[in-house]
């Protein structure tokens, strides 16, 4: 064999060699990405699905506490109609009633309610008597859907026997108007009612969940509320119910649904269901982007991969955040901020029973104005967010913590009681661990930097019945502290009444 084909050999091998390292390279970096691509693609999808089943378990408890809101003001609304004497001592059906008087009163109750009835929604804001005599507004719609048994119908929608009051929809298979009914004494009923479609307001889903279907359903699964008109009334799919049935709090993610509920009061529930094929759409389309250019970029393979991640999470970070932003703590402290403490104390002491002992705890910082003027704002900020920190350390997980003002916070105590008097008690010893707890937390400060707390209690039933009463007296309460010398607590008692008021 010649020199010049023996090289021509060589070479041949050579490239032989060559495509052999190119075709093994070649596999190994397309079995490689293509491992690490899958991996990628299985991991994002779990991240995503708990993701999503983390934010439409959110949105249903926000849901829920909307439901629970708008129930509790119309329930309010309802209240409102006792603050005329009349209202509740008259009764229509008495025999021995004189007719003029009769008239005058039922003049003076209509005219009452109807200046109650300020939401143009209302369909009924009436009182309606044994004999079927109504006062107030009731709509001719009402009169003749329950006929001559319009009182016996709506006294057996009172199912709550503890505050005489019920919630019912679907009467006579009609699921287009809700009724709120609440007993005035033995032969009067008060009713309120209005359709049901008011409630689109309250359950307006963010426009990153848009598909998501939310509907309110009651015990037998009949559909009270949904966006789509048509299905009020229905049976709720089967595919949906059969996913959430006898559970009163639950998510639940399969290939076909991903499906929320959450009890709202005693007899209804709100359910909130998209198709899976929604949820995984957009991670579909990244997956098929991830093989394609896999593919193509070996070297920034793994770079590509946590960037698509990056692109497929970024839908459920945006919604996570915007829930965030809806969250109701006070960032400096941690604790609740003044809106929703007040909206979340009110609603606890108005709906405990009267055997029920409350307390509110009005906290104010001595000579804060001191630190701020002497120390700086930053020094003052780390004051505050030491309170919400002790405060959180003293009392417990039942107790309602808030920030309403600059340097005034509040606690509600939640916790249940045989008396005042243990009550009182426990008050005493969660007041004096607050303040040593407090003073204690400024010892590793070298400056001199003192401050103290100065605490109001008031005690529910026995000082007040709501949340605004509670606090009138909490503050004179606080104002005997703050006169008396500062660093310690009192109870409201009725002496304070007569006192200068500051």
């Amino acid at each position: 064999m010649s020199k010049r084909r023996k090289n021509r050999q060589s070479l041949k091998n050579i490239g032989i060699i060559q495509l052999s390292m190119i075709l093994g390279y070649a596999f190994i970096v397309i079995a490689s990405i293509t491992i690490v691509s899958q991996l990628a693609v299985r991991k994002t999808d779990e991240v995503l699905k708990n993701k999503v089943i983390s934010l439409t378990s959110s949105l249903n408890v926000q849901m829920k506490l909307n439901m629970e809101s708008y129930l509790s003001r119309m329930e309010t609304t309802a209240t409102l109609a006792f603050g005329q004497k009349e209202a509740y001592t008259y009764d229509a059906a008495d025999p021995d009633n004189d007719e003029f008087e009769a008239l005058n009163t039922e003049k003076i109750i209509t005219e009452k309610l109807f200046s109650l009835c300020i939401m143009e929604n209302f369909v009924d804001y009436g009182i309606v008597y044994s004999n079927n005599r109504t006062v107030g507004k009731i709509s001719n719609a009402t009169s003749t859907t329950f006929g001559d048994r319009i009182f016996t119908e709506l006294e057996s929608m009172i199912t709550n026997e503890r505050t005489n009051d019920g919630w019912f929809t679907g009467y006579g298979g009609d699921f287009r108007r809700i009724y709120y009914v609440k007993r005035v004494h033995e032969n009067a009923v008060l009713v309120i009612s209005f359709y049901a479609n008011e409630l689109n307001e309250v359950f307006d889903n963010p426009e990153t969940l848009k598909d998501m279907q939310i509907r309110l359903v009651n015990k037998d699964y009949d559909i009270i509320f949904s966006k789509q008109n048509d299905e009020i009334g229905s049976q709720l799919h089967k595919g949906i119910k059969d996913r959430i049935i006898g559970q009163s709090s639950a998510s639940v993610m399969d290939n076909e649904y991903l499906v929320s509920v959450n009890s709202c009061g005693d007899d209804w529930y709100v359910v909130c269901s998209i198709p899976t094929s929604i949820i995984l759409n957009e991670k579909n389309e990244v997956t098929r982007y991830i093989y394609m250019t896999a593919f193509a970029a070996a070297m920034i393979a793994a770079i590509i991969g946590m960037y698509l991640s990056h692109i497929i999470t970024k839908p459920v970070k945006k919604m996570v955040t915007m829930l965030d932003d809806k969250a109701k703590i006070d960032l400096l402290t941690g604790i609740l901020n003044k809106l929703t403490f007040e909206e979340y104390a009110g609603n606890c002491i108005e709906r405990s029973a009267e055997s029920e002992q409350k307390a509110l705890l009005i906290i104010d910082l001595d000579n804060f104005k001191g630190i701020n003027d002497n120390y700086g704002h930053a020094m003052g900020d780390k004051v505050l967010e030491d309170l919400g920190e002790v405060m959180r350390g003293v009392f417990s997980d039942d107790d309602y913590l808030g920030r309403i003002g600059g340097d005034e916070f509040a606690v509600l105590i939640n916790s249940t009681f045989d008396s005042e008097e243990k009550l009182k008690e426990h008050i005493t010893r969660k007041c004096t661990e607050l303040s040593e707890s407090f003073k204690r937390s400024f010892d590793r400060f070298d400056n001199g930097m003192r401050t103290t707390v100065s605490i109001g209690a008031a005690l529910s039933p026995a000082d007040g019945k709501s949340f605004a009463e509670l606090y009138a007296a909490c503050d004179k309460a606080l104002y005997k502290s703050k006169k008396t010398g500062r660093d310690r607590f009192s109870f409201y008692d009725a002496q304070m009444e007569s006192e200068v008021v500051r």
